[in-house]
């Protein structure tokens, strides 16, 4: 039998005491009378934590992974406990045991005692420990156990002689027995969540493989699918399988992923680590699709009867569909992490509580997001419609979550924030169901009454026989004697929304105004002015009185 080796200098040299008790010695000295605070209560000093032994079984737990990390199996033989049959096999003894370990056994080094005596509630005598137990054959645990043992260097925990005996026959049950015939040892080592290096290196290469075969699956299955929704009378369920082929490719992956999780033959740690990579997949999927589903529904939304003849059914819509990709997104956020076991309604309280830190230090961009619901839902403006805010005019462009941007008639585009918006005057031209025509003739000075009422009837029949006329209110009354005019008021009303069509209406009017006027013998006027030269008082008297 190989006597094992002490252990390393480095892992058994004890820890200085003397500044931890110097320490405990000066929080636990009593303060000076004078210097105790009269009414403050006395407060119980720390509880230094419990250090760990040398000697115990963490320790040598914790350096027999180190050594078979670093590749040291022969240093790491000298904490097994040969038997005669093993003699002389102790570094592939060393490496057969940490693959087991590594598949069968995930220690979590913080529960092994770090006494030096080990547990002695376990039930097993004083001098053994047991870390774990392995699968054996017939679906029984076989334990995994370690003693300690006397050596001149001092005492050292061991595996037991039993559990190294196992050992071979625990590794021919691992499988990938090619793999490990021909891949180089180092591939074989911890990484990284609990997985080997050669299982991180197969998953890179399956990733793409895995993509592939489920972007055929997804094509196949929403072929199908569509095959089943045609024969429906609606059309949205086309419109939305037309949008999830993203969503069933990926779906198709991680069921393959799963389905092949067992080929790996992870550890209880990297196969809990797949699977929180996979239900975070899940949920990404799940809520991909909904994003799709939302924008399809917002388009079938905008081709229905109140889409169309709805004035602001586009903007509502628009507003509609961006708040509620946002709250799928938030949504995915905190259901991924759920899925890696991230504690959320902790997370979740910790928002609560820091909401009000946020809503104060973004207390303009919170205003500008209300800004944007409040028009959203009182609709004073949508996109298309020529509007005017205060010294602005021009045409809306977009109603985002934080600005709305105008187009004006130079071509500029002018942003302004939601939250200012919401409290200024918008005069929307877009609104109006007509268009008011105001137009005053000025007829000179000189014309007749009789002319100008001629041009008064002429005036009002014109408006009148348009067809686009409003005929409830049409003005044509003599308003004012001018300075240099007389002032005819000329006011209608035209049956239009479209402003080219107003212009064109415009130009006709005043053009068989300018007629009627011809025809009445008169003419516009043009500010003018009179001027009356008088001739100088003579000068005589004052010549006369200056000659003497």
């Amino acid at each position: 039998m190989v006597e094992p080796t002490a252990l390393p200098a480095t892992s058994r040299r004890p820890r200085p005491r003397s500044g931890r008790l110097l320490a405990l010695l000066l929080v636990l000295a009593p303060l000076p009378a004078d210097a105790q605070p009269p009414l403050a209560a006395p407060t119980a000093a720390p509880t230094p934590p419990a250090e760990v032994s040398p000697e115990s079984p963490r320790s040598a737990l914790a350096e027999f992974f180190r050594l078979c990390n670093e590749g040291k199996y022969g240093e790491a033989a000298a904490f097994l406990d040969l038997p005669p049959s093993l003699s002389g096999r102790g570094p592939q003894t060393a490496r057969q045991l940490k693959a087991v370990l590594d598949r069968h056994l995930w220690i979590d080094l913080e529960k092994v005692s770090l006494l030096p005596l080990g547990r002695q509630d376990d039930g097993l005598p004083p001098e053994y420990e047991e870390v774990g137990t392995i699968p054996g054959r017939a679906g029984r645990h076989e334990p995994v156990r370690m003693r300690r043992r006397e050596a001149a260097s001092g005492a050292a925990w061991v595996f037991t002689s039993s559990t190294v005996q196992r050992v071979p026959s625990w590794y021919e049950e691992l499988g990938h027995a090619f793999l490990r015939k021909n891949l180089p040892d180092v591939l074989f080592r911890m990484g990284p969540r609990g997985l080997l290096r050669w299982q991180w290196l197969a998953i890179v290469v399956l990733l793409p493989v895995l993509l592939g075969a489920g972007r055929v699956l997804g094509w196949a299955t929403r072929r199908l699918l569509l095959v089943l929704a045609a024969r429906t009378r609606t059309s949205w369920d086309d419109a939305i399988l037309g949008r999830l082929t993203g969503p069933l490719s990926l779906g198709w992956a991680l069921v393959l992923g799963l389905l092949a999780l067992p080929l790996l033959r992870t550890n209880e740690a990297g196969a809990d680590f797949v699977r929180g990579m996979t239900k975070a997949g899940a949920v990404v999927t799940l809520f991909w699709a909904l994003l799709r589903s939302v924008k399809v529904a917002s388009e079938v939304a905008a081709e229905t009867e109140w889409g169309r003849t709805h004035p602001n059914a586009k903007s509502v819509l628009g507003f509609g569909t961006r708040f509620a990709e946002l709250t799928i997104v938030l949504m995915a956020f905190v259901a991924s992490l759920s899925a890696f076991g991230v504690n959320v309604a902790s997370i979740l309280a910790g928002v609560g509580i820091g909401g009000i830190a946020i809503a104060l230090a973004a207390q303009k961009t919170v205003e500008n997001l209300f800004g944007a619901v409040s028009i959203g839902v009182d609709q004073p403006m949508q996109v298309g419609d020529y509007v005017k805010v205060d010294l602005v005019q021009g045409t809306v462009e977009e109603i985002g979550l934080r600005s709305t941007r105008i187009r004006t008639l130079d071509r500029t585009l002018v942003t302004i924030p939601n939250g200012k918006l919401a409290d200024r005057e918008i005069e929307t031209f877009a609104a109006r169901d007509r268009f008011r025509f105001v137009q005053p003739v000025g007829l000179v000075y000189g014309t007749t009454a009789a002319q100008v009422r001629q041009v008064l009837a002429g005036i009002e029949s014109l408006l009148r026989a348009h067809p686009k006329i409003w005929p409830d209110v049409v003005v044509a009354r003599l308003a004012a004697f001018g300075a240099s005019s007389l002032d005819l008021e000329v006011m209608a009303w035209f049956q239009t929304t479209d402003m080219e069509e107003f212009r064109k209406i415009r130009e006709e009017v005043l053009l068989g105004i300018l007629e009627v006027v011809e025809t009445a013998g008169t003419g516009l006027a043009f500010p003018t002015r009179t001027l009356h030269v008088v001739p100088a008082p003579s000068r005589t008297g004052a010549g006369a009185l200056s000659g003497d």
